[in-house]
């Protein structure tokens, strides 16, 4: 695992999928070029963390990337086995940082690259996950940051042998923030990036922001893989 604050080197080709969406300029931010997923819903909730911690030091974990990803992994996801950092890359305010699970042999394998960028200005500003990069499992469809209609139309690529998709839509604002309303069980796949798609239906309201999750596993653990994205319903 790699300590907090330490910088090492990721791995496994990736390729990124949280680009930049509608800004959310906040009140008086600079814009944030991407979907808020975790654990901050909006520019002016980022701000008022950065306040109170300036003044007493509430919730340091905010200022680690490596914390926040496994917050978001465990906290918002549930994803319990998924309990450790393999690697962390921070350039400027950009992070990547490498979760997973013990394996066989002292070995460990990987479940996701989370993608972190800090939310506001200021070398005190706080880290937010924004999505994952794609590895051998995708999630390409709904389009990143977009604006959707249910049922959702759910797809990527996987690479695998006799792999179950689990598909879940998670509400990221709210009194019921981290809910799922909307799921799809389970999708055989397998093969070398092989097309997977799932139809999922939803009980959030119109306007709800939602994170797709999508994950794989079954042979040593329930999830061994995942990947999110983040959308908007229309309305």
């Amino acid at each position: 695992m790699a300590p907090v604050g330490q910088a090492t080197t990721i791995e496994p080709q990736v390729r990124q999928t949280s680009r930049p969406a509608t800004p959310d300029a906040g009140a008086g931010t600079r814009a944030f070029p991407y979907q808020p997923l975790w654990p901050f819903t909006s520019a002016a909730d980022a701000q008022e963390w950065q306040a109170s911690s300036r003044s007493g030091g509430h919730q340091p974990w905010h200022l680690d990337p490596v914390a926040t990803a496994l917050s978001f992994t465990r906290d918002f996801l549930g994803f319990a086995g998924v309990d450790r950092a393999l690697a962390s890359t921070v350039t400027g305010d950009d992070a990547r940082v490498q979760v997973g699970y013990a394996t066989e042999g002292g070995r460990t394998g990987i479940a996701a690259v989370i993608h972190l960028v800090r939310f506001g200005s200021g070398t005190d500003a706080p880290w937010e996950v924004v999505g994952t990069d794609d590895t051998d499992i995708s999630l390409t469809q709904p389009a990143y940051g977009s604006t959707v209609t249910p049922p959702l139309t759910v797809g990527g690529r996987i690479s695998g042998v006799d792999e179950s998709i689990h598909v879940w839509l998670r509400t990221t604002s709210g009194i019921n923030r981290g809910q799922v309303v909307g799921e799809s069980c389970c999708q055989p796949a397998g093969g070398d990036k092989s097309m997977w798609t799932a139809t999922v239906s939803t009980t959030a309201p119109p306007g709800q922001s939602l994170v797709v999750v999508a994950s794989t596993g079954g042979h040593l653990y329930e999830v061994e893989r995942f990947a999110v994205t983040g959308v908007r319903l229309a309305g």
